[in-house]
């Protein structure tokens, strides 16, 4: 798969990816207000890790954020089960030298497009850590909607914090594009 969007493209991971992926994802400001799972320190086996799930996907669902020569970030979705199976979870990072350049609200908004257009699905949400605005200020701009505050539900760093749920509905998506 394969979305271009300017300079940029959203595309399956490549084992090539290995070194960007070590390089950008081992940094504590990308890591700091993502889930634990999201290692840091990030190493070499955590990439080959990584990469050799993602290529092993039934249903490809997470993909590389790209330039040109390199991996530059990460999104995909989390499909739900039971009553909400036909809503995801989105979840992305960018490598910080690419952060305040429109990059993130393109890759979303384009990402978005593509999962309503590809996938059965009605709902998509994201998950932000209190103290991540920046974040909060992308999904606003890709027209994601602020629904609910989970108040300290998030133990990060060794301390409770708040966490936010932005959405958008298909039906939505179609009157913004």
């Amino acid at each position: 798969m394969k979305i271009s969007f300017g300079k940029y493209c959203i595309r399956s991971y490549e084992f090539s990816d290995n070194e960007a992926l070590v390089k950008y994802a081992n940094n504590y400001n990308v890591s700091r207000l993502l889930r634990d799972q999201f290692s840091f320190p990030y190493k070499k086996t955590d990439a080959e890790m990584w990469l050799i799930q993602a290529s092993n996907q039934e249903i490809e669902t997470n993909f590389a954020i790209a330039n040109q020569s390199e991996l530059i970030g990460a999104i995909g979705l989390n499909f739900q089960e039971d009553v909400n199976r036909y809503s995801a979870e989105i979840g992305y990072w960018l490598a910080e030298p690419f952060w305040n350049k429109g990059i993130a609200t393109s890759a979303i908004s384009v990402f978005t497009h593509y999962a309503f257009k590809n996938y059965n699905i009605n709902r998509i949400f994201a998950c932000v850590f209190e103290g991540n605005e920046p974040s909060e200020k992308v999904l606003l701009k890709s027209g994601y909607k602020k629904e609910a505050t989970l108040r300290k539900a998030v133990f990060k760093e060794g301390k409770f914090l708040d966490q936010y749920i932005y959405a958008i509905l298909k039906e939505e998506f179609k009157q913004i594009r």
